[in-house]
């Protein structure tokens, strides 16, 4: 668990970094999907307790002691639903860079000079 922990904090990082540091806008893109997968990662860690089951109420887990028996569903319903909304936002973004590319033959960021202060 700590293990996969201090791997979602690294892969979160190394998103970041990497959205930061890059001119070129598919890797910007990339850096976004790895810090995305580094906090889905994250949550999924914290969410797991050791010893337990998965939250399916059936002949193996009691209904009384359910409670102190499951992991928590929340954590991993969040990431399920945040991996869906990672992947829009990853296919919006890269419609965005075509139709950027197609206008520009570029897909450096220093080339895109229009919002620029």
């Amino acid at each position: 668990m700590i293990f996969s922990l201090i791997l979602g904090f690294i892969l979160l990082i190394l998103g970041i970094s990497m959205m930061l540091t890059r001119n070129n806008l598919i890797k910007i893109v990339i850096g976004f999907s790895i810090m995305d997968t580094g906090i889905h990662l994250i949550i999924v860690s914290i969410g797991y307790i050791r010893n337990r089951t998965a939250p399916i109420i059936d002949a193996a887990v009691n209904i009384k002691d359910a409670t102190s028996q499951v992991v928590d569903p929340i954590p991993s319903a969040l990431v399920l639903t945040a991996i869906v909304i990672g992947l829009a936002v990853t296919a919006v973004m890269l419609s965005f860079i075509v139709e950027m590319y197609k206008k520009t033959k570029s897909l450096s960021i220093d080339d895109y000079q229009e919002l620029k202060w």
